[in-house]
């Protein structure tokens, strides 16, 4: 369902249609918390859910469907000529320049092993198998294992520090 209204919305260039019972849900929530103001009160979700006998979750889910879409290039601060727009606000924390940055060096320090090293430190950290498992697959004591991995771990963080 939610395809064919994403499908529908590119097509014919419309907004995405709510369900009538979500906005009917949505617009009683609007009531009960004008009746919450009206007493003098702050109408918070849990005292709107707690009088419309419903989660919070639903009223939060309800309000959200009713609001209008934003643009990304609304802009959300104008000062002498200087606008930020709501996508500067906008960053993905797993792509960050300081990550990218330290994957790089990470790969290339890898890249600076000998295959032996390499292969050990695959098959211990991205494959998870125990040093005494890598020893029989590889053909070493699980003491050599344990020195070429350590070995290794010490050349990477100097070559990244």
């Amino acid at each position: 369902m939610i395809l064919g209204e994403i499908k529908r919305y590119l097509r014919d260039g419309n907004s995405l249609r709510v369900s009538r019972s979500i906005r009917d849900t949505a617009y009683k929530i609007l009531k009960v918390r004008e009746a919450i103001e009206e007493r003098d009160e702050e109408a918070t979700i849990e005292k709107i859910a707690n009088e419309m006998q419903v989660q919070e979750r639903e009223v939060v889910y309800a309000l959200d469907a009713i609001s209008d879409p934003v643009s990304l290039y609304e802009p959300v601060y104008n000062k002498a000529g200087d606008t930020l727009q709501l996508l500067d606000q906008l960053c993905d924390e797993s792509q960050s320049e300081s990550i990218w940055t330290e994957q790089v060096a990470l790969r290339e320090a890898i890249q600076r092993l000998t295959d032996r090293e390499r292969k050990i430190l695959t098959l211990r950290y991205y494959e998870g198998k125990t040093q005494t498992e890598i020893s029989a697959e590889v053909g070493i004591s699980q003491a050599q294992v344990s020195r070429l991995e350590k070995t290794a771990l010490k050349q990477i963080k100097s070559n990244i520090m």
